[in-house]
């Protein structure tokens, strides 16, 4: 039986003493440390299978019926972390555009879990909202996009790049899309092939369907096809059809491709088109001051999607949706049910975007932009493009490796032994699975870890680096490797096609 003199001296089971806490945190922090200290002597995976990985975890044991000591707990889930994972942080990761994180965000991750702020109504979150709203205008000033935009954090590109969308499709429907939605109307969007698939779950989510999607060819340098855009529009214009949004790239995830931004926005101007920017990628190096000059017309989108846990090194999840005129975030946003008493005079972020609770993902962004200023950001991200380019470089210069293209601080290459003569169907064939086999026994050795693209038909070796941690030894080591196990795999799979 419990009495009423229990709750006067409540003591919950998930409570800990200050004293308790300095303790755990300081041992954590200390353990973290030594993690990140060794990080580069590390494998960058164990390439384990997932049985072996449940195993580990005894990840078929029920529910514990009683408490365990948190220190046991956090040694334990430190060695399961430590020991079961892929290091995005590791100087030698290029396979996808996942940044090494910046020491100082999990700080920043820790201090934000303390306060636990709800920023999703400036009532409940005062400072947390005011920080977002000021880290919002430093990356819109990255972009020398307009400050007074509106603009907020959600989890990555893929959301950010939907709640530019949503914007979009309101903004241009003509008639009350969100009570009425979309019915038969056949809005169309426009993107080039190299598009991500965020692309298709919009369409898909925001009821338009899949179909309205119009997936425009691109050049040899891997860009939108200008000519094919306006002959589509043109073509939907006179089938009934609505076109609403075009999709411009800046950086492409598979080879970081740059689409015509400033052609696309005149274009959108002249048929009155929402002019929307994927840069979840390549969108931040807008910062350098020799970035590519297509960048310029980054100004001139109504709306612009970047992750900051890609090209500004935060730890996950941290994207940002930018859009000009923040009414146009209200108008696809805001609800107002009775029991919402929260004022107009600040910032109300459940107005501007899908989420009613919200984490504070902006300050580990806004400490990083402030420990290294903007000239901090510029230096890496240079030094990032400057590594894909001096690997591209290398490549080209190597009698066994293909260079196939480079673009920001992506590189796509592929192994190609020098007796093979190249143009028949099967010498192609058999290079694509060369080359498929080599990437799968490059991502198991631990030793390096990409990921690839297909260029042209031809299956390449992707390396991205969004990584402050890489150095010009490590890419000297990934020819080497790349060399050694290409070699051996070429070997092997000859004799076992004789």
């Amino acid at each position: 039986m419990h009495n009423d003199d229990d709750l006067n001296n409540r003591t919950a089971p998930l409570a800990m003493s200050s004293e308790e806490f300095r303790e755990l945190g300081t041992q954590l922090i200390n353990r973290i440390a030594d993690f990140l200290e060794a990080l580069p002597s590390r494998r960058v995976t164990p390439a384990e299978s997932p049985a072996d990985v449940r195993d580990a975890l005894a990840g078929s044991r029920t529910l514990p019926q009683n408490g365990v000591d948190a220190g046991q707990l956090l040694d334990k889930a430190a060695d399961l972390i430590f020991d079961h994972s892929l290091f995005n942080g590791h100087p030698r990761f290029w396979g996808y555009v996942t940044s090494s994180a910046a020491p100082i965000g999990a700080l920043g991750e820790l201090l934000a879990a303390a306060v636990n702020p709800n920023v999703g109504a400036w009532l409940l979150s005062p400072m947390a909202s005011e920080i977002e709203a000021q880290t919002v205008r430093w990356i819109a000033e990255m972009l020398s996009y307009p400050t007074d935009c509106g603009g907020l954090f959600v989890s990555g590109g893929n959301m950010a790049n939907f709640v530019c969308f949503l914007a979009g499709r309101q903004a241009k429907a003509q008639w009350d899309v969100r009570a009425k939605g979309v019915g038969g109307t056949c809005m169309r969007v426009y993107c080039s092939q190299e598009t991500h698939t965020w692309i298709q779950k919009a369409a898909d989510m925001a009821g338009m369907g899949t179909e309205s999607i119009r997936w425009i060819p691109v050049d040899g340098e891997m860009r939108m096809d200008l000519t094919a855009l306006r002959q589509q529009i043109l073509k939907d214009i006179a089938d009934g059809d609505r076109p609403a949004l075009v999709v411009g790239n800046a950086g492409s995830v598979s080879t970081g491709a740059v689409d015509p931004l400033p052609e696309i926005a005149a274009l959108c101007r002249e048929f009155d088109l929402w002019f929307h920017v994927d840069g979840a990628y390549g969108g931040l190096a807008a910062v350098i001051p020799d970035g590519p000059s297509a960048f310029a017309a980054l100004r001139d989108a109504d709306s612009v999607a970047v992750d900051p846990h890609k090209w500004l090194y935060a730890p996950l999840e941290a994207g940002c949706a930018l859009v000009r005129d923040p009414e146009k975030l209200r108008a696809a946003f805001a609800y107002h049910p009775p029991y919402y008493h929260f004022g107009v005079e600040a910032t109300n972020y459940f107005d501007l975007g899908p989420q009613n609770s919200r984490g504070f993902r902006a300050l580990k962004v806004w400490l990083a932009l402030q420990q290294v200023g903007r000239e901090g950001y510029e230096q890496m991200i240079s030094d990032d493009i400057r590594l894909a380019r001096a690997l591209f470089e290398r490549v080209s210069q190597c009698a066994e490796l293909e260079a196939l293209t480079q673009s920001l601080s992506i590189t796509t290459f592929r192994f190609v032994p020098t007796d093979l003569a190249q143009g028949d169907d099967n010498t192609a064939g058999y290079l694509n699975e060369l080359n498929l086999e080599l990437l799968t026994r490059l991502q198991a050795s631990g030793e390096v870890y990409l990921s690839n693209a297909v260029i042209n038909g031809k299956f390449a070796l992707r390396a991205c680096f969004v990584n402050f941690r890489t150095t010009l030894v490590d890419i000297e080591a990934l020819l080497s490797i790349v060399l050694r196990m290409g070699k051996a795999l070429d070997l092997e799979l000859r004799r076992r096609n004789l």
